[in-house]
């Protein structure tokens, strides 16, 4: 049966009923559930365009994700990440990117958030100069919310999707002006296992782009872009050959659709720690389709403590206390403004997560207090926009954004950071100050199981604790738990000498699971995931080798093949 608009977006396999094959080229061939609006996008033509992406890019892919393990077992081993001198020609060389397209000019606030219908509709209409619409962190990867999502899409970009939802009997629609649209696809070491090619699961990021740039090119350029487009984000890169690759694929995109080279535009999320040290040459290598920088702060906690997790002298302490007024997170950030305006693209800041307390008045403002320190922050320091997780932060970080920088659409050639030339490797990596306490180890478990049991019934982003939560603050808790196991850390904020063992943690987990109980009450915690994602979650925390990813674990437990969904006819 075919599932439209007038549906929740909230499918599950068990409300799908199969009443076709797809048609695929040779070679091809989807395991996922046939939907019949699935097969608005999983055409044969455009699964031959994805199969040609990946065909041409796989061997390039694999041996960049080879060349991760390697610095990885360099980091291991002792080494620290640093400026490549190979490279130092591109960050002292006079050169600038393309210039902006005027589309996206001005880009003070950003919404984010996944490619739900309603959470689509919502966000183009949010006020937002731009929205980021995620297949990556903010989304679970089941089958049923990738497809669904270049569905909305799909209609977002024509103009026609529209969401009914039953229960407040409200009909949601778009509005005349709208935010620019950008797609986050996934990064690069994300399988899609719903879809073979030559007997091999496609790589996500490329099933992501390919199908969404396919069938939407051409309405965007002319309905958005003003001639440009798409736009998208690129996350999780680590070295500029990552961006070459992606360089590459925009090429052979344009190439296939007609349209002129630097067509496409992208944002780089600097969001791992060996990619600070190549903010230059992912820009260079991108230069002809670049748009910016961006500081994904959350991810990049993650990434330090994963890239010195054999370093027992860079422990971090209570994630709350990981800001951007450590000297390793501030001399990222004004380094990234620096680079970006030099270079003529935009210096993006980072999540503000809150999300409205609507019963505490009194809460609630100084939530949208912190967050307007944080962009007042953002915005003398030089970035040209910021990104927030919630429509209701729009208003506040609008008005401080324009009040700091008045009509002008960016500040690239107004603010150049001359003076974050000075930065040193190891004002990048210098250790975070701040203590360990047993209540921020109760914090990561409990916000790690919570989420995972979200993701794993098919949420990405979940609000919990008054913050909006999605893979990136999951995998800080995750990583610091298995950092502070391993080096059997003193929570010396508490001063009472307890170190964490694999025992304490034990316990911790019991109560931690007991507290969740008590808070989604007993009825949702037996029906839900909880005892799943606490099974997965402590296995990680507890592995002699950290995982890189918690996603790519948990990622088997979505998978639901259906052999027989697919055809060549």
């Amino acid at each position: 049966m075919a599932i439209r608009g007038m549906m929740s977006d909230r499918i599950t396999t068990t409300t799908l009923i199969p009443m076709g094959i797809y048609e695929v080229p040779e070679g091809v061939e989807v395991r996922g559930m046939f939907v019949q609006d699935f097969a608005r996008v999983l055409t044969r033509e455009a699964l031959e365009f994805v199969a040609g992406l990946e065909r041409e890019f796989r061997r390039r892919i694999i041996y960049a994700l080879e060349c991760r393990r390697e610095a990885k077992r360099r980091y291991n081993d002792g080494g620290l990440p640093g400026f490549d001198p190979a490279t130092r020609f591109v960050r002292e060389g006079e050169w600038t990117c393309a210039a902006l397209p005027p589309a996206v000019a001005d880009r003070k606030v950003e919404i984010t958030g996944p490619v739900e219908r309603k959470m689509v509709i919502n966000a183009l209409n949010s006020g937002a100069k731009v929205f980021m619409a995620d297949f990556e962190d903010a989304l679970s990867p089941s089958w049923e919310n990738l497809m669904r999502g270049q569905v909305n899409l799909k209609d977002a970009v024509e103009g026609t999707i529209s969401f009914h939802d039953k229960a407040r009997n409200r009909v949601y629609k778009l509005n005349d002006q709208t935010a620019k649209l950008f797609v986050r696809p996934r990064g690069w070491h994300l399988p899609e296992n719903h879809i073979h090619i030559d007997g091999q699961p496609a790589t996500g990021c490329l099933v992501d782009f390919g199908l969404y740039f396919f069938h939407n090119h051409a309405t965007f350029r002319r309905t958005q872009g003003a001639g440009f487009g798409p736009f998208f984000y690129l996350p999780k890169m680590e070295h500029s050959r990552e961006a070459k690759i992606w360089n590459c694929v925009f090429e052979r995109a344009e190439k296939m659709a007609g349209i002129e080279n630097g067509s496409i535009r992208a944002t780089v999320l600097i969001e791992t720690l060996p990619a600070v040290f190549q903010m230059d040459e992912i820009l260079y290598e991108l230069r002809d389709h670049s748009v910016g920088l961006n500081c994904g702060r959350w991810d990049y906690i993650f990434s330090y403590v994963k890239t010195f997790q054999g370093h027992p002298d860079r422990l971090l302490p209570d994630r709350v206390l990981v800001g951007m007024t450590q000297h390793f997170m501030r001399s990222y950030s004004d380094l990234l403004i620096r680079t970006c305006h030099r270079r003529g693209v935009h210096a993006m800041g980072g999540m503000a997560a809150q999300i409205p307390i609507r019963d505490d008045p009194v809460a609630n403002e100084a939530a949208l207090e912190l967050v307007r320190k944080d962009k007042l922050r953002e915005v003398r320091a030089g970035h040209d926009g910021t990104w927030a997780a919630h429509p209701g932060l729009i208003p506040a970080i609008m008005e401080v954004f324009q009040n700091n920088m008045g009509n002008i659409p960016n500040q690239i050639h107004k603010v150049k950071r001359e003076d974050a030339a000075n930065l040193t490797e190891q004002d990048l990596i210098q250790k975070p100050r701040g203590v360990r306490t047993m209540e921020g180890l109760r914090l990561n478990t409990r916000v790690g199981i919570h989420y995972l049991a979200a993701w794993l019934t098919g949420t990405g982003s979940v609000p919990l604790y008054n913050l909006m939560e999605d893979a990136a603050t999951a995998e800080i808790s995750r990583v610091q738990n298995w950092q502070w196991l391993k080096y059997g850390v003193e929570l010396d904020g508490d001063g009472l000498g307890v170190h964490v063992t694999r025992e304490l943690f034990g316990r911790v987990v019991e109560e931690e699971m007991e507290r969740i109980e008590r808070e989604v009450g007993k009825e949702r915690f037996n029906k839900g995931m909880y005892k799943e994602a606490c099974k997965i979650f402590t296995r990680q925390c507890t592995a002699p080798i950290l995982d890189d990813f918690l996603t790519l674990d948990a990622y088997n437990h979505i998978v639901v093949h259906h052999p027989k969904a697919s055809s060549r006819l």
